[in-house]
């Protein structure tokens, strides 16, 4: 495959994943973008919120820092009767379902405290599969068929550091495969590699009073600072990773023994700053990224009745320069004994838009 077909390629995943008309004007033309897809059917319920909420293992996406909030669990009855946390998910999705490309993402997480290193420990694997594409030569004659995927693994850490306080970092390894390595002589024709480092902050307060109002132990707050790394390479074609801010706040809006009600949002923004010609590398990224104008929000709310039932719904928005997605999101939950099982519906605003009708199934397991 010539060096234009890798490029074609890269420029047709990312379309398809985002649906731009212009690739280097919109988002800052980053790649290996399956790894900013939400992992979790429950905070895409939400509308893609949970940097403030990040209370189960799907915390290593969306805010590493909760991890530290999670040290022990009550086993049985008897509220002494504690084991250390320990949890998986694991999700799964048919990815674009209007393109009917063969598109699929599957996520899969474990971690567990451990008391010798005061904190969390966990560990994921995304594995994003791109579907079938035809080899050619120069000429364009056909040489057969190949399949496309990207793939990820990293290792998440979180503790706390005051009662109310966590902080918490993941390293990840990121490998996309977008040609087989006999494309072109010399080796890894479309095969690119980098590595990329997360860190978060969670604040939880347990005493806080704002304009008149007792706001502790139901208000939190979140940052996380997401894929910062060095750009992959295709051969010789680099492009930066999706470097992204996040912030978060969340609030439990009601409570009590049947009852569980929360609210949360999320703004976040893609630290990517490229031209035709070139990209910006971190950290400069931290600064010229903010000329691409606006921001993503999300907000979304979370109802529990009993603890064995939770209805989900929120709003995902883009401003029309970075893409211009705009959607609804519904979910529901249901937990049993070690279990919870979450879905969750895409309502897109536009009409055949790539990611109507998206439906996400992820499983939570407390392993104890």
């Amino acid at each position: 495959m010539a060096k234009k077909g890798i490029k074609r390629i890269l420029i047709l995943i990312t379309l398809l994943f985002l649906n731009f008309t212009n690739l280097f004007s919109q988002a800052g033309g980053a790649s290996v973008l399956f790894i900013s897809i939400p992992p979790d059917a429950r905070a895409s319920g939400m509308g893609e919120v949970g940097t403030a909420i990040a209370d189960d293992i799907n915390a290593v996406f969306w805010n590493p820092a909760g991890l530290g909030f999670k040290r022990y669990v009550q086993k049985g009855f008897d509220p002494e009767d504690v084991v250390p946390y320990r949890q998986i998910s694991l999700s799964f999705s048919k990815w674009l379902p209007q393109f009917n490309a063969d598109l699929y993402y599957s996520y899969g997480t474990v971690g567990q405290f451990f008391e010798a290193l005061d904190g969390t420990v966990a560990f994921n694997f995304v594995f994003m599969h791109l579907g079938e594409f035809t080899r050619t030569n120069e000429r364009g004659d056909p040489l057969g068929k190949f399949r496309s995927n990207e793939f990820a693994f990293g290792l998440s850490y979180g503790t706390m550091v005051a009662k109310d306080f966590s902080i918490g970092f993941q390293l990840r390894f990121i490998q996309s495969n977008l040609a087989p390595a006999s494309a072109l002589a010399g080796g890894d024709a479309g095969v690119g590699r980098s590595a990329s480092f997360d860190l978060g902050l969670l604040w939880k307060p347990t005493e806080l009073n704002a304009f008149g109002l007792d706001l502790g132990n139901i208000f939190s707050l979140g940052f996380n600072l997401q894929n910062v790394g060095p750009k992959i390479t295709y051969r010789k074609e680099s492009d930066p990773i999706p470097t992204t801010l996040r912030l978060g706040t969340a609030i439990n809006i009601y409570k009590d023994e049947y009852n569980d009600l929360k609210f949360a949002v999320d703004m976040s923004k893609l630290l990517v700053y490229r031209d035709t010609l070139t990209s910006d590398p971190v950290p400069k990224s931290f600064i010229t990224g903010w000329k691409n104008p606006g921001v993503e929000l999300a907000f979304g709310a979370e109802y529990w009745y009993e603890n064995l039932l939770a209805l989900r719904a929120g709003y995902f928005n883009e401003p029309s320069a970075l893409g211009n997605r705009k959607y609804w999101n519904f979910g529901a939950g249901l937990r049993y004994d070690i279990f919870r099982l979450d879905f969750s519906f895409i309502n897109t605003i536009e009409e055949n838009h790539p990611l109507a009708n998206t439906m996400r199934f992820s499983l939570l397991i407390d392993w104890k």
